[in-house]
């Protein structure tokens, strides 16, 4: 009868011990059953509107440049986006133009309007990049500019595989 009384007693004691709060002013620890959302507010930085796209420009320009081995950049801005085709010495081995590519864009991330800027070093493009910019400072309609800049970012983002949609298998030709 005493072994019944005893772990009868450690039982509830056990039991009481369970359902009482912490003493150490903590709150109350939730259950697996309950049905409270969290909600959090957004950390990521959201993307600014660009207002004035030529000062947008000038300044992810002036940013590029002051990375250390870019002697010039331009930049073109369509709608929020930026693209910034920057210049380095010719005879610079790729390995280090790509250091400098990944410098470019850490400091442009640092701008609100930068943050989501795409970054080339291609010879080709920053030439490219340079005429739609003179023709766009010059005030003349631009003939194909969304055609131009759309091939221009064709070249900078790679081909991602998920973006691929296959080919609809077409019925054998009849012979």
């Amino acid at each position: 009868m005493k072994l019944f009384v005893v772990t009868l007693l450690m039982l509830s004691a056990v039991v009481s011990g369970c359902n009482q709060a912490p003493k150490n002013g903590a709150a109350p620890s939730q259950t697996a059953d309950s049905n409270r959302q969290v909600q959090v507010k957004q950390t990521a930085p959201q993307k600014k509107e660009i207002q004035d796209p030529r000062a947008v420009a000038s300044r992810l320009e002036q940013i590029a440049v002051s990375v250390p081995n870019v002697e010039s950049a331009n930049c073109v801005v369509f709608g929020n986006t930026a693209v910034v085709g920057i210049n380095v010495p010719p005879a610079m081995d790729r390995a280090k133009v790509g250091t400098i590519k990944v410098s470019v864009a850490e400091a442009l991330k640092k701008d609100p309007y930068g943050v989501d800027a795409l970054v080339t070093a291609d010879m080709d493009l920053n030439q490219r990049l340079w005429n739609i910019r003179q023709q766009a400072m010059n005030g003349r309609p631009i003939n194909g500019f969304a055609e131009e800049m759309a091939a221009i970012i064709g070249r900078i983002v790679p081909q991602m595989p998920r973006d691929v949609n296959p080919l609809q298998s077409q019925p054998p030709a009849q012979r």
